[in-house]
C-alpha cells in the first residue's frame, strides 16, 4: 500500500484549502439544506460538520494501513488486498469524472469513492456470508457525504463504485472452495479483535441520523 502518497495528497489539499477555502464554502452552502434527519451535535454546526469531513478524508490512509496489517496477520490478504488497492487507486488515479476537481473538496469525492467501495463490497459479502468482509460502519457517514457532494454528481460516483465492484466480484467468486474456506476465518477472534478499533465514524464526530 502506498498510503504515504495518500497522506501527502491530503496534506497538500489542506494547504490549498487554507488559501482558497473551497471546502469551507461547500459546507457553509450545504448547512441550511441538510436533510432534517441529519443531527449535528453542539452549537457550532459548521465546526462539527467540518471536523467530520476532515476525519472522513483522513481516515482513508489510516484505515487502509490497518486493514492491510490485519489481512496479513490473519492470513486473509488474498481477499482484502484487491479491495484496498482499488480504494487507494481512487485517490492516486481518480476516475475521469473527477477531472478539474482539486483541494479538500475533491478529496471528499475521492474519500467517498473509497468508503463506498468498502460499503458495497461488504454488502456483497453480507449477502453471501451473512457478515461483512471488513466490519467498518460507514453507512451514516456515507449518507452525509453523499448529501454534501450533492446530486446528481454523488450518484455518478455511486455508479463508478458499482462498476468497479462488478469487475471484482461475481457470484462465482463466492462459490469457490477458497471462498468457503475463507468464510471460516471471518469469526477468527484475532480478526474480530483487530477490527474493534474502528467505531462508527459519524458518531465519533457528533453526526447522526435521527429517523422517525
Amino acid at each position: 500500500m502506498n498510503t504515504a502518497a495518500l497522506r501527502e495528497l491530503i496534506q497538500n489539499a489542506h494547504l490549498l484549502e487554507s488559501r482558497h477555502g473551497h471546502l469551507s464554502r461547500l459546507i457553509q452552502s450545504q448547512l441550511e439544506g441538510l436533510h432534517p434527519s441529519i443531527s449535528l451535535a453542539g452549537e457550532d454546526a459548521s465546526g462539527t460538520l467540518t471536523r467530520f469531513v476532515h476525519a472522513y478524508i483522513e481516515q482513508v490512509p489510516d484505515f487502509l494501513d490497518a486493514a492491510a496489517s490485519v489481512a496479513r496477520e490473519a492470513g486473509i490478504e488474498a481477499w482484502i488486498k484487491p479491495v484496498l488497492k482499488l480504494a487507494e487507486q481512487f485517490f492516486l488515479t481518480p476516475p475521469t469524472l473527477l477531472d478539474g476537481h482539486d483541494g479538500l473538496d475533491a478529496l471528499l469525492d475521492e474519500a467517498y469513492l473509497a468508503h463506498r467501495l468498502v460499503e458495497e463490497v461488504n454488502d456483497r459479502y453480507i449477502a453471501h456470508f451473512n457478515q461483512p468482509l471488513i466490519p467498518l460502519d460507514t453507512t451514516v457517514a456515507n449518507l452525509v457525504a453523499h448529501q454534501l457532494i450533492g446530486e446528481p454528481f454523488a450518484n455518478q460516483l455511486d455508479e463508478a463504485v458499482h462498476h468497479a465492484v462488478d469487475g471484482m466480484l461475481d457470484d462465482g467468486a463466492f462459490a469457490s472452495d477458497a471462498a468457503q474456506s475463507y468464510r471460516a476465518r471471518l469469526n477468527d477472534p484475532q480478526v474480530v479483535m483487530a477490527w474493534q478499533q474502528w467505531p462508527c465514524l459519524s458518531r465519533q464526530f457528533g453526526v447522526e441520523l435521527r429517523l422517525r
